[in-house]
């Protein structure tokens, strides 16, 4: 049973809380009696508290919150393929550069705010307004998990893989994910009372962690001939037990059932927000009104930069372990066991993230998340010599994944506590996608350059000459295929792995301290209602 957690729940110590709130209160030089009056407020904070936190969430809630991760979870299943599984079976057949050009299908994650008024603003009334988009999106992406289980696997098994068209239909695909992502991240605001809004951020951790593992490390270990023979067959075969096609037909199904549930037995109940009718232009210009605040400029600044630091580790280090010799059975293994991990880590990283700064724990774990992708970087360049991938190595791999995650978590739950807070629930799926969006992109627009940068800044030369008699580059796969072919030896001059990931690191700590971190303790001292805009412009 999940446990009601209100806002007096803090990490700050009280004099960091007095400090806090005098300054809200626009008082330089605070007097005795405002002290007094302070201190008497913040003991009576602490006695709601002590009487609110232990009452129980009710059924209803409990229920809605339980539809919430099943419909985050469907979202993250071709998320999943998409960001995970995919970039790794395509390793083998193409090079950095190529798999920068498939992570463009990542980009409608990136652009919903575009299209997130219409969904906002046109519905069927009779149907709900959120159900009105969710149901007709999931039984598209049904239809199209149906019709690419049906044809992907002759697609793979191709030597020269049609980028261009498979980052076409995934494009296709995360375009539906992300439509029903702003319904749904609407409908959360609604569905959940007020009291209990904050965990929609679990909810949405706990659901997108779940159908992102299982499409990426769960998907891979059973696709793996190596780890279904080991694991599940007496006679070895030559392929796993959970091809790529049935997994999408499988989806398929499960998008339907859970869809006509959806149409048939969740009604969809009507709030305040909904007497609140928008035309589409009115909506675009609420959100040009909330790009112009000042306060919003900075905050979309640092949702743009703050994940430049991280995006050569979470872009590139797993594909260069398995390039190293790291099976892909043993790198799935290791992020199926931080599964619960993460699941833990979302349950206290929303207690953390619901005192007075929810934000205070997001700049812990970007430090962390930084010295994480440092110990990375040192761990791929210390892979065995001999190819052989010893228990202390694996334990290694597992315990720096198991840490990134927990600060990626924290951070994910902290950001997304701080979006519920100062959302305007009025427009609340526009509201919450424009500064998801803006998230999503400042981890997106730098990926495609850092996977091409790898590219041009790795050195390496095959030992022998091809047919022409020229020397040629084996920095890609297809090059180090041919080179074996040829029973040469490809000869490392210079790693862009390393000079990449260091740079972002660089960058990524200076933007830190100059920036990101000042500019965060400034906009979490603000008050939550200088983010919405006056009645008379919403």
């Amino acid at each position: 049973m999940l446990a009601r957690k209100t806002r007096g729940d803090t990490l700050l110590a009280d004099d960091e809380r007095e400090e806090l709130m005098l300054t809200r209160r626009g008082s330089p030089s605070p007097s005795p009696e405002d002290r007094s009056e302070l201190h008497a407020s913040l003991a009576m904070d602490e006695k709601e508290t002590a009487a609110t936190t232990a009452i129980p969430v009710s059924v209803k809630d409990t229920w809605n919150f339980a539809l919430l991760v099943v419909l985050y979870l469907l979202q993250g299943v071709p998320v999943g393929l998409a960001f995970g599984s995919i970039p790794f079976l395509l390793k083998a057949k193409m090079s950095y550069t190529q798999i920068g050009v498939f992570s463009l299908a990542h980009y409608p994650y990136s652009m919903k705010f575009l299209w997130s008024p219409i969904v906002d603003a046109v519905y069927n009334k009779e149907i709900g307004r959120r159900k009105s988009w969710i149901v007709p999106i999931q039984l598209l992406t049904g239809f199209m998990f149906l019709w690419l289980g049906i044809n992907i696997d002759d697609w793979m098994s191709q030597d020269q893989i049609a980028v261009g068209t498979l980052t076409a239909v995934f494009f296709v695909l995360i375009f539906f994910s992300a439509t029903q992502d702003i319904a749904v991240d609407g409908w959360a605001l609604t569905l959940l009372s007020k009291d209990n809004v904050s965990y929609a951020s679990t909810a949405q951790t706990i659901g997108l962690n779940s159908g992102y593992f299982l499409s990426f490390t769960v998907f891979l270990a059973f696709n793996s001939p190596a780890f279904s023979n080991k694991y599940f067959r007496s006679e070895p075969q030559e392929y796993g037990l959970v091809p790529l096609g049935g997994y999408l037909k499988f989806w398929s199904m499960m998008y339907f059932a859970i869809t006509l549930w959806l149409v048939f037995l969740k009604k969809e109940e009507r709030s305040h927000m909904d007497e609140n009718d928008f035309d589409i232009k009115s909506v675009y210009k609420i959100i040009l009104k909330i790009i112009r605040l000042p306060h919003m400029k900075s905050y979309m600044l640092v949702l743009l930069m703050a994940k430049i630091g991280f995006i050569a580790n979470s872009a590139v280090t797993a594909l260069k372990l398995l390039e190293k010799g790291f099976s892909k059975e043993d790198l799935a293994l290791a992020v199926l066991i931080d599964f619960p991990f993460q699941i833990i880590f979302g349950y206290y990283a929303v207690r953390w993230s619901s005192g007075a700064r929810p934000l205070k724990p997001w700049l812990w774990a970007f430090c962390a998340h930084l010295v994480c992708c440092v110990v990375a970087m040192l761990i791929v360049s210390g892979f065995p010599q001999d190819g052989v991938v010893t228990p202390t190595y694996f334990y290694m791999v597992l315990a720096t994944t198991v840490t990134t995650s927990f600060t990626s978590t924290v951070a994910f739950v902290s950001m997304g506590a701080f979006m519920t807070v100062i959302a305007d629930p009025v427009i609340g799926g526009t509201y919450m996608t424009l500064l998801n969006t803006l998230s999503n992109f400042g981890g997106t627009w730098p990926r495609f350059f850092v996977l091409k940068a790898v590219d041009y800044y790795t050195v390496s030369t095959c030992s022998v000459i091809n047919k022409d008699n020229e020397e040629f580059s084996c920095a890609s796969e297809p090059g180090k295929s041919l080179c074996q072919e040829l029973q040469g030896e490809c000869l490392m001059q210079q790693d862009g792995y390393y000079y990449v990931n260091s740079l972002c690191v660089t960058i990524g700590a200076v933007l830190l301290f100059t920036y990101i971190a000042p500019t965060i303790r400034y906009l979490e001292s603000l008050n939550p209602k200088m983010w919405k805009l006056p009645k008379d412009e919403s």
